[in-house]
């Protein structure tokens, strides 16, 4: 399994990276620090990731704009997004639902949660489980 981490904080990608480790190790992890960092690898990745997990609050282009960007390439409008942001408002979460999120994940402040979390996302997709 290939997942794409895209998120400004390198903190946050290597929380995230040690939970994907411990729940497989096999797991390939990509990190992208913007929105325009992770469609410009997108582009030229074959075959894409199982995986998208998407911040919102980024600079150049946050996690919307790059979430529309996203569903709006044929290629890469299949790949089940989640939005992984520390963001609580309902608003917000609804609108990057309507926006194609397949799952909005709210970061998490310890670890195991952060595991659990990600273990129910990859149980529930129509994806190979783990």
């Amino acid at each position: 399994m290939v997942v794409l981490n895209v998120d400004d904080d390198q903190e946050d990608r290597e929380f995230f990276c040690q939970a994907l480790r411990e729940i497989d190790p096999g797991i390939t992890y990509l990190a992208a620090a913007s929105g325009m960092e992770a469609l410009s690898l997108l582009e030229h990745m074959e075959p894409p990731p199982d995986y998208i997990f998407l911040d919102i609050n980024m600079p150049l282009m946050d996690g919307k704009q790059c979430l529309k960007a996203l569903k709006s390439l044929h290629a890469l409008e299949a790949i089940p997004v989640v939005m992984y942001s520390t963001s609580t408002d309902t608003r917000e979460i609804r609108e990057c639902y309507q926006l194609g999120a397949d799952d909005f994940l709210i970061k998490p402040s310890r670890y195991e949660k952060l595991v659990n979390d990600l273990h129910s996302i990859f149980a529930l997709s129509k994806r190979t489980p783990i």
